[in-house]
C-alpha cells in the first residue's frame, strides 16, 4: 500500500508542477502582449498644456460656507426656553462695529452691512491676511 500512495503522491506532485509551469508560460505570454489600459490621463513633464486644471484652478469650484456674524452671546437653557416672538437677545457686538466674515468657520474678513436692491450684503472693510490667521492660531 505504501508503494501505491507514494506513486499517487509523485503523480500528483508531477501534475501540480506541470500545471504551475503551464500557468507561468501563459502569464508571461499574456504579460508581453498586454498593454496598460488608458484609464487615467498621463501627466507629462514637458510644457504641454493638458486638459487637467493646474494650481488653484483645481479647487476654484469647490463650494464653501460663507457666514456673516452679527454677534454672539451665551445664555442658559432656562433663558433660551423663555424666548418668544418679539424677544430681544443682547449680543456681545456693539452697534456700528464691523461684522465678522467666516469661511467654513474661519475668520477671513470684517465688513459693514449694506442694502442692495432690498437685499442685505456686506462690504468688506478689512481682510485678514494668512499671517494674521496663523498668529491667531498660535495664541
Amino acid at each position: 500500500m505504501s508503494e501505491t500512495n507514494e506513486t499517487e503522491e509523485q503523480v500528483s506532485e508531477d501534475d501540480w508542477a506541470a500545471a504551475m509551469g503551464e500557468q507561468a508560460t501563459v502569464e508571461s505570454a499574456n504579460a508581453a502582449e498586454a498593454q496598460p489600459a488608458a484609464i487615467f490621463e498621463e501627466f507629462s513633464a514637458s510644457g504641454e498644456k493638458s486638459a487637467m486644471p493646474q494650481g488653484f484652478d483645481m479647487i476654484l469650484d469647490i463650494p464653501v460656507d460663507l457666514t456673516v456674524e452679527l454677534g454672539r452671546t451665551k445664555i442658559s437653557i432656562r433663558n433660551l426656553l423663555q424666548l418668544a416672538h418679539g424677544s430681544v437677545v443682547e449680543l456681545e457686538g456693539m452697534a456700528g462695529e464691523p461684522m465678522d466674515v467666516l469661511v467654513n468657520g474661519t475668520l477671513i474678513a470684517q465688513g459693514e452691512v449694506v442694502v442692495v436692491n432690498e437685499k442685505f450684503g456686506i462690504r468688506l472693510t478689512d481682510v485678514i491676511t494668512p499671517q494674521e490667521r496663523i498668529r491667531k492660531l498660535n495664541r
